[in-house]
């Protein structure tokens, strides 16, 4: 058996470890790269073209925030339609669902820094009906298809 065989107990492992969730402190919104470790992490961060995503952030950073943020809100959205359409639910469960998607756009990649500031805008812009308790927020998804379909009616 050769060295870098795919059955090796140290490859498998590997395997493993790719497949799940890593910790979101290693990974980098503009190249879309999970690193394992800090060290990772830090070769990444001295890579080429970590460097060249930089200096297009640099250039037009409003612009790649702003489509971070609309990407996250369309995302987190479709998710409240797809699942939760008609019930009112704490906006921590809601993200928690969403961010078990390998692939989402992380909340520090947009214009929001918590997830209250979020609810609050979704709130503010009537996507959704918010409420503050005294466990949480709570939101209620607000279904402009089926309204408008039942104007028309």
């Amino acid at each position: 058996m050769g060295k870098n065989d795919f059955l090796t107990p140290k490859a498998i492992a590997n395997r493993i470890k790719a497949k799940g969730l890593q910790k979101l402190r290693w990974y980098c919104q503009m190249c879309q790269k999970h690193c394992r470790d800090e060290n990772g992490f830090k070769c990444h961060c001295m890579s080429e073209s970590h460097q060249r995503q930089m200096q297009i952030f640099g250039e037009n950073s409003n612009r790649i925030v702003d489509g971070n943020s609309e990407e996250f809100e369309q995302s987190f959205l479709d998710l409240m339609k797809r699942s939760h359409r008609f019930s009112r639910i704490a906006a921590t469960v809601v993200y928690n669902e969403y961010i078990n998607d390998r692939h989402h756009v992380l909340m520090n990649s947009t214009e929001w820094a918590t997830l209250t500031e979020f609810v609050k805008h979704l709130g503010r812009t009537g996507k959704c009906k918010v409420e503050e308790t005294p466990k949480g927020w709570f939101i209620t998804y607000i279904d402009r298809d089926s309204e408008t379909l039942s104007r028309r009616g």
